[in-house]
């Protein structure tokens, strides 16, 4: 019509278009409000995918699909930027045994960060494995053996005492302190083999998030500072960022699903786990 200078009619005879296919305009929802939050919450966690801000909308109250949100995800340019993996042969892989309730089975290792200044810090991470609550995160510049038992000495005032922990061959987890505490506490240490960190797979899974989305996010100013962002980090990730292997609860809802489940008296109570979602295996 601009080139030719033609009528609408004559242009749509010989496009063979239909006129009310060149009037249409679109009446679809622009989703204004849902893209604004959708970008708040992808700035606030900038690790999660759109699976988890999907669940974390859901929660919010928003009536969407996850197809939907998908989408707008990619549109917006949210999607996350992905670490290439080291290709490494495949082996025949052994089922890990998982225990069947709270409190039985923790897993535990290291990680490390620095502060501003170039000063070194490690983490002693105690995740349960039935759970996958984070039970302590102990940030300190150094983790000798004896810390290593005050730390855990603290988290069993709270949680009771394990059957087993597995751990690696670290010089701190394989000391005179620890292998002489856990002998007194009646705890079995279930070391991996040497070079096996998938028989460690529960507190490698938690590292790995982390150190995704905390110490990669922060700039510690101090150790003080280290310590309260971390701690925390620790509350939220129990509390309020949904695990999807736990059917999207967090682990603190899963951990009252399994009470409810064993205890009827507490069936009753007035707390309330979410059942518009997936109801997890309890084996």
């Amino acid at each position: 019509m601009t080139d030719h200078a033609l009528s609408e009619r004559r242009a749509c005879g010989l496009s063979r278009v239909h006129r009310s296919t060149k009037r249409y305009r679109s009446r679809r929802d622009g989703q204004l409000a849902l893209r604004t939050r959708l970008r708040e919450l992808a700035a606030k966690h900038p690790r999660y995918g759109y699976r988890r801000l999907w669940v974390m909308l859901r929660r919010e109250g928003m009536v969407v699909s996850h197809k939907r949100v998908q989408r707008l995800y990619r549109q917006e340019g949210l999607a996350v930027r992905r670490k290439r993996r080291k290709k490494i042969a495949g082996t025949q892989r052994q089922p890990m045994t998982c225990p069947t309730r709270p409190d039985v089975h923790w897993s535990m290792d290291f990680t490390s960060d620095q502060l501003a200044d170039g000063r070194r810090i490690r983490t002693l991470n105690v995740v349960d494995v039935f759970t996958r609550e984070c039970l302590a995160i102990a940030v300190t510049p150094s983790m000798p053996a004896q810390r290593v038992v005050r730390t855990l000495d603290r988290v069993l005032q709270d949680r009771g005492t394990p059957q087993r922990i597995t751990v690696d061959n670290g010089p701190e987890f394989i000391s005179r302190a620890v292998d002489a505490w856990a002998y007194q506490k009646g705890i079995v240490m279930d070391f991996i083999d040497p070079g096996k960190p998938t028989q460690n797979a529960f507190i490698e899974s938690f590292n790995g998030k982390f150190r995704d989305e905390c110490l990669d996010r922060h700039w510690f100013t101090s150790l003080d500072d280290a310590v309260a962002t971390i701690e925390t980090h620790r509350r939220f990730y129990n509390t309020q960022r949904p695990h999807s292997s736990l059917g999207n609860r967090t682990p603190a809802e899963f951990r009252l699903l399994h009470a409810q489940r064993t205890c009827p008296e507490l069936r009753s109570t007035h707390q309330h786990v979410p059942s518009n979602q997936p109801q997890p295996v309890l084996s």
